[in-house]
């Protein structure tokens, strides 16, 4: 497996909280990787570490086998694209200009704005269908509109490598499948997409890659149709599921039908004043 981003006893933390302990991971290029697990397990932290927006505590991060912390930033920005969760724009900027932001890379003093920059704006709002919207403030946009938005930014900006944490929050299910079939679109032109998916079953339909995560480590890795088990969705998500195969894909299918007695067990108990606070 020829590996796109590799890390080495990864670990990443907040302050004195320690989230992802020395860990190490290898994502293959040119394949989509889905990063999954229960919320507060780490994947937006590792998500956050392998596009170096946080500074490991110890370990490392190699991107086309070259430490990432030793990379300039414009050269990284060439490479490797990121779209965090929630991301946040400039007062009254247009999605035009927020798009056109994805350039600023491949500018330089003695190259501004180019009709390669404009064509590249141009087909990233035609390809997440925000052409409409172009002149709109971003500020006016719905939660969908906006992070679809955001999306044709980080396609703008033309990378071989697109780091997305959560790409399809705030959209219905047209609009989440819309996505997800742009970005399989993407990898099929040749580039590697990593992202954070809350949802398996979307994770096991357009994912060639899993990493499972639970508690800041990797617990499984590998192809869905290996991977993916009963055991292994009871011992990371606390559920208990069947794992079928999708008549139509050809893909396993999780059914969950019950919590797992041991995610039950470790439910704190509510007080009757937190209950009462609650209703």
């Amino acid at each position: 497996m020829q590996t796109v981003l590799q890390a080495q006893t990864l670990s990443l933390a907040y302050d004195d909280a320690l989230i992802i302990k020395e860990l190490d991971l290898e994502l293959p290029q040119g394949k989509i990787t889905a990063l999954i697990g229960p919320n507060g397990c780490g994947k937006s932290t590792l998500l956050k570490g392998l596009a170096r927006l946080l500074k490991p505590k110890t370990g490392s991060v190699l991107l086309e086998g070259k430490a990432i912390h030793q990379l300039a930033t414009r050269d990284l920005a060439k490479i490797l694209g990121i779209l965090p969760q929630g991301p946040q724009a400039p007062e009254g900027l247009t999605v035009r200009e927020l798009v056109g932001q994805g350039r600023y890379p491949h500018q330089s003093w003695l190259q501004q704005w180019s009709t390669d920059d404009e064509s590249s704006v141009q087909k990233a709002l035609e390809l997440t269908h925000m052409t409409s919207l172009a002149d709109r403030s971003v500020d006016a946009l719905s939660g969908g509109q906006r992070q679809r938005a955001w999306i044709a930014m980080t396609l703008a900006q033309e990378t071989s490598l697109l780091l997305l944490d959560e790409p399809t929050t705030f959209l219905d299910l047209a609009h989440q499948l819309e996505v997800l079939e742009l970005l399989k679109k993407l990898n099929q032109q040749g580039r590697t997409v990593v992202m954070v998916l809350h949802d398996i079953n979307q994770a096991t339909r357009y994912a060639h890659h899993l990493v499972a995560l639970k508690a800041g480590r990797v617990v499984a890795q590998g192809e869905p149709a290996k991977m993916l088990s009963s055991s292994l969705l009871r011992e990371v998500f606390g559920i208990e599921a069947d794992v079928l195969i999708d008549p139509r894909l050809g893909v396993p299918l999780c059914v969950p039908y019950a919590l797992s007695e041991e995610f039950t067990n470790a439910q704190p108990e509510t007080s009757p004043v937190a209950k009462k606070e609650t209703v």
